[in-house]
């Protein structure tokens, strides 16, 4: 069966535009409502949010399919999607979810499930979801005296706090610590800003204002020069760049330098090695992930297990496979010993102890390897066409690939949740990449 409404992350899509109306939205909590009440006792979903505008119109549609299904509703506003995870798991609910798209602008949205687990749906219950989400729903309906309930869950935030800070090593603080956290004005601008305080850093918080339309608006780890530039005028000593729903981290270094996710998971799991506390003998991130990582973490007797795009299947070849670190170069980082998803908050403050342990300037701790030039361009498609199946496009694919000759890597995908055609390459030579890339986005183009 072909997934019409799950992507690589969920449901998402243009606020109040198929797929992400409340009708579909209250089809989504019918539809999960059904499928995951088993037993007698008395059902439970776990809802947050992002800062959206829409998340008003997204969250009570889905209140009303899940009580309608008999489960009772939790919600707890504005929080990252990984605390919505940890809540799943930690408050026994049958059901957690997220309303949020994400990096995306503010007129998206989307709907992410997890199970009572905690972790993000296997492609074969997505599917199944999806078909009861386009079937007659009414004959499941509960009766009227078996109706769910909803209620505010006042302490949620509290939870995670105390969660976050847990995972940041006992024997260390945070003192003296000058911090700049770029909350992208979303799910975490409470939380972010608290944690790093009450862990002893001077924390000068940013995109912490959301009004619905702002959020990763010029902000946040898609972002980042506003970081860059907060960092340099605070004379700060790392700075902390989240994404709209706080799964994703990017830092910067004291020079206002990036450092994107695939330094941060070298720095994690070589950390971590070398404290003897890494599973699986290296790490597991996704195709998209530098070829200097690769390299890197060969040098240090680890291996790099690929996936493809989308963090839940990273959790997922990790769980399979006895992996505690992995993630994606975009900044999802995913540590297993402590949370179920991507958490961009917790993974930061891995950085940082490992920033304090070696006492020197982040610029110094962070980067660790050379990364192989690396380009990646979009390139729209419109509803009704196939680029990639193109004779045209794989000829160009396969001229790429020769021309590179195994100094490099082509990697053409299509986006999970745009309409779009990424197409990516690496390699020793930055001239030979982008001409690759340039010639290849020009047959994509023309079919597009």
């Amino acid at each position: 069966m072909t997934r019409k409404l799950f992507g690589t992350d969920g449901i998402r899509g243009a606020a109040n535009l198929h797929p992400m109306t409340a009708e579909i939205a209250m089809k989504v909590g019918m539809a999960a409502g059904h499928y995951f009440v088993r037993g007698d006792h008395r059902h439970r979903v776990v809802i947050g949010k992002d800062t959206r505008l829409s998340g008003y119109m997204i969250e009570p549609a889905l209140v009303a399919g899940f009580t309608a299904m008999g489960m009772d509703v939790l919600l707890v506003g504005p929080m990252p999607t990984p605390a919505v995870a940890m809540l799943t798991d930690s408050m026994r609910c049958d059901l957690g979810v997220m309303i949020s798209a994400s990096h995306n602008p503010f007129y998206d949205n989307g709907i992410k499930l997890f199970g009572p687990d905690g972790y993000k749906l296997p492609d074969e219950v997505e599917l199944k979801l999806e078909e009861l989400i386009g079937s007659d729903l009414s004959s499941m309906f509960v009766a009227p005296e078996k109706l769910g309930r909803a209620k505010r869950l006042e302490d949620a935030s509290g939870r995670y706090v105390e969660f976050a800070k847990n995972t940041f090593p006992d024997d260390l603080r945070l003192d003296g610590l000058k911090i700049v956290v770029d909350c992208a004005n979303g799910a975490a601008y409470k939380v972010a800003p608290e944690v790093l305080w009450e862990l002893g850093a001077e924390v000068i918080p940013v995109g912490v204002a959301p009004n619905g339309f702002n959020i990763n608006k010029e902000c946040g780890s898609t972002s980042t020069s506003t970081l860059s530039e907060q960092v340099i005028a605070h004379n700060a000593d790392i700075g902390i760049a989240l994404d709209g729903d706080a799964d994703r981290v990017i830092i910067c270094d004291e020079k206002g330098q990036v450092v994107d996710g695939d330094q941060i998971m070298g720095l994690v799991t070589t950390h971590m090695h070398k404290r003897g506390l890494l599973k699986g003998g290296g790490l597991v991130a996704t195709v998209m992930s530098n070829m200097g990582l690769e390299k890197y973490l060969e040098g240090n007797g680890l291996s790099l297990e690929r996936t493809k795009v989308g963090d839940r299947y990273v959790v997922e070849k990790m769980r399979s496979d006895g992996f505690n670190v992995g993630g994606e170069q975009s900044g999802h980082i995913v540590l297993g010993d402590y949370a179920t998803t991507g958490d961009g908050l917790v993974a930061a403050l891995q950085v940082l102890a490992v920033v304090i342990e070696q006492g020197k300037p982040t610029s110094q701790v962070c980067k660790l390897f050379e990364p192989y030039p690396q380009i990646l361009k979009n390139v729209r498609y419109g509803a009704d066409s196939y680029p990639l199946d193109e004779d045209s496009v794989k000829q160009a694919i396969s001229t790429g690939e020769d021309r590179l000759n195994g100094s490099g890597r082509v990697l053409i995908r299509k986006s999970g949740t745009e309409p779009l055609i990424r197409v990516m390459a690496e390699g020793q030579d930055s001239q030979l990449v982008e001409q690759v890339v340039d010639d290849i986005v020009a047959a994509v183009t023309a079919v597009a």
